[in-house]
């Protein structure tokens, strides 16, 4: 079979689907690696480095004329899913929870979609294949690298002639993969780390790497299904946020970390809170997008300084700002899914398997996922029913489906939980 390797076209998207060190597996297994020129620059790998590791350096029309599966990081934009064959796959984070008017596209043109994000991450045997986790890691790792670099002061306690600089206080909400490793970042760089989730099973992994839970006393345990949060209630929300605003007020540094995929993300620190903070402090914003943020004055890859002088950093795509590390990760994620479903030298889809039924959203010209297939359908029409006329592009998922596995917790929800992790039974660096 050949494989190939797209170049990222999304803005500001840095990585590569696969690295040369992944590439000797494919190879080995008798596949052919077709890479197209340019598709590592943004991760400082040059085409050469392909060439030695055995793959061919291609051409953008030579990639889709060629390759049998295609393997990318963000979804294809209108141009390259324009440029798939019948019967050609298409894999990577192709978000069709969000865009499911793009999967019915390249359920259209005959691709084979393959998304990494609908990937069933309880099943033990899908954790190498867990993008979605490897990428919260980094993205925690920089979250507070970003924030000790916009404090400008110390993070650990430093006694020196000239006198003694205090440690820094963090507060991280959302104990999930992300937040464990912003957690585990913070403790490291000698900070005094709290930590909060409505969740008390992940106390112990909190506290595993330093940190120290935070205990509201407003809220009970808001442990759900699958190890991910349950939706609290009106007078819950309120009451969580009363008592955490208070918290958040002496605070030096707060990352958040909380994520529904589709929607605005939950609130968990409002204008009044950040009006409470010191002057100087930094708040980084990890599930800032075009829908907003959990900080209610952040705004989407812009850095807002306020009038009480509070710095607020919401990027939304720290994994491309460390191109190399997460790229690295990445292509032993999306190899091992790729491996899953290669047999006999072909790709086999079989629809009765759990991870293959989970990741696959178009097949044989039909969309085939049953979430995907919901979202498609018009209003009013029932879950028997085909698939209708797609959403506009842009259009927000119909109210009531479930969160996608990268964000655990219940839609509309207001308590912190796990940006794109496994939630409390992950721990940093992917490891379990």
């Amino acid at each position: 079979m050949k494989v190939g390797v797209a170049r990222e076209t999304a803005p500001g998207e840095r990585r590569v689907a696969l690295v040369p060190e992944v590439i000797g597996k494919l190879i080995a297994g008798g596949h052919e690696v077709l890479v197209e020129q340019g598709a590592g620059d943004g991760a400082a790998i040059p085409d050469g480095a392909y060439v030695e590791a055995g793959a061919r350096s291609v051409s953008t029309d030579e990639l889709y004329g060629e390759a049998d599966v295609v393997l990318r990081v963000q979804k294809p934009s209108e141009a390259e899913v324009g440029r798939l064959r019948k019967g050609q796959a298409v894999v990577g984070f192709l978000q069709p929870l969000i865009d499911p008017g793009g999967a019915q596209r390249l359920a259209e043109r005959g691709a084979t979609a393959i998304s990494l994000d609908m990937l069933p991450r309880t099943l033990s045997r899908a954790q190498t294949m867990d993008a979605l986790s490897s990428q919260a890691n980094v993205g925690g790792y920089k979250a507070v690298l970003i924030a000790c670099n916009a404090f400008g002061r110390y993070f650990p306690l430093l006694t020196t002639a000239a006198g003694t600089a205090k440690p820094a206080n963090v507060l991280v909400l959302g104990i999930g993969v992300a937040g464990l490793q912003a957690i585990a970042t913070a403790r490291r760089l000698g900070a005094v780390v709290r930590a909060y989730d409505v969740r008390s099973e992940t106390r112990e992994q909190a506290e595993s790497l330093g940190g120290q839970f935070l205990v509201l006393k407003s809220v009970s345990d808001a442990s759900g299904s699958g190890g991910y949060a349950r939706e609290l209630s009106a007078e819950e929300r309120a009451a969580q946020q009363e008592e955490l605003n208070g918290h958040i007020a002496g605070m030096d540094v707060v990352i958040t970390t909380a994520q529904v995929p589709g929607r605005r993300p939950p609130v968990l620190v409002t204008e009044a809170a950040v009006r409470a903070m010191k002057p100087g402090s930094v708040i980084v914003d990890m599930a800032a997008s075009a829908l907003g943020g959990n900080v209610e004055l952040s705004k989407a890859d812009e850095v807002v300084v306020t009038d009480n002088g509070v710095t607020i950093h919401a990027p939304t795509n720290l994994p491309a700002t460390m191109p190399a590390g997460a790229s690295n990760f990445y292509a032993r994620n999306i190899s091992a899914l790729l491996l899953h479903f290669l047999k006999d030298g072909t790709l086999n889809v079989d629809l009765s398997d759990e991870i293959t039924a989970g990741t696959v959203v178009t097949h044989e010209g039909a969309v085939v996922h049953e979430q995907v297939k919901k979202l498609l359908q018009p209003a009013g029409e029932s879950s028997e029913s085909s698939a209708g006329t797609p959403p506009a592009a842009g259009t927000p998922p119909a109210a009531g489906r479930p969160p996608a596995p990268d964000a655990p917790g219940a839609p509309t929800s207001s308590s912190p939980t796990p940006a794109s992790g496994r939630g409390a039974a992950s721990a940093p660096g992917g490891a379990r």
